[in-house]
């Protein structure tokens, strides 16, 4: 069954008039017809399974038969704080992060990073990358879309509140067990190619980030948040 995000209030036993954005991945990308049942989430709680009563030029109608409350989420949450990188790379790690169950990820700038988004130009590539957040909710069936935040610099971020569990990607490192005794609530910390600076790891340190070398080998900016999320997510099963 297709799944559509929907930025619309919902509720069992009532009629919903299709969004633009789903009008036209259902009924004129898919063409689907009345009597048909998609899922629809809104990123509130759960999701809805809803079935097509009218079709129009320009609009649809659907009512909302079941609610289903499951999330999908992890049993654990993440603020994940992103050094940006150019071209598609951030669409592939926004994505795959999503995907794997992130709450939320803060884009950051750091000493090595090679994007600097002007205001005019922020708000577009945030709503893209939010779009795209919201699409792999949609494949992945996670209902609670993650917040993609405007970039801010590696020390604000630092300097503001963030979650117990404090990690932050450092190839070269000591290979030590930092998940022995983490919290469910955890910021992990990825720079792009090769880590932040010698610098930037001690900043974090001094801000409670423990160093996470996982692996001798050197990762991917697009590559790490994968790795990451996953070991988390196998941690957090057993």
């Amino acid at each position: 069954m297709s799944r559509f995000f929907i930025q619309a209030d919902l509720a069992v036993n009532t009629h919903v008039e299709l969004t633009d954005t789903v009008f036209h991945h259902w009924v004129k990308v898919l063409r689907a017809q009345v009597g048909e049942s998609a899922t629809l989430f809104n990123g509130q709680c759960g999701e809805y399974q809803a079935t097509l009563t009218e079709i129009n030029k320009k609009t649809a109608t659907v009512i909302i038969q079941q609610f289903n409350p499951d999330n999908r989420t992890p049993a654990f949450t993440t603020l994940l704080g992103q050094v940006m990188s150019k071209g598609d790379r951030m669409d592939y790690a926004i994505q795959k992060a999503v995907e794997l169950g992130v709450s939320n990820i803060q884009l950051l700038t750091s000493e090595r990073c090679e994007m600097r988004l002007k205001y005019d130009r922020d708000q577009k590539k945030i709503d893209h990358w939010q779009g795209i957040a919201i699409a792999a909710c949609e494949q992945c069936g996670m209902n609670t879309v993650p917040t993609i935040y405007a970039p801010v610099s590696l020390d604000n971020w630092l300097a503001s509140q963030l979650p117990a569990t404090k990690l932050v990607l450092a190839p070269n490192k000591d290979e030590t067990d930092v998940l022995i005794d983490a919290t469910k609530d955890i910021a992990p910390l990825i720079g792009l190619e090769g880590g932040l600076s010698e610098a930037e790891i001690q900043l974090a340190n001094q801000a409670g980030f423990k160093n996470w070398c996982i692996g001798s080998r050197v990762l991917r900016t697009e590559t790490a948040p994968i790795v990451a999320l996953s070991i988390l997510n196998y941690n957090f099963v057993l």
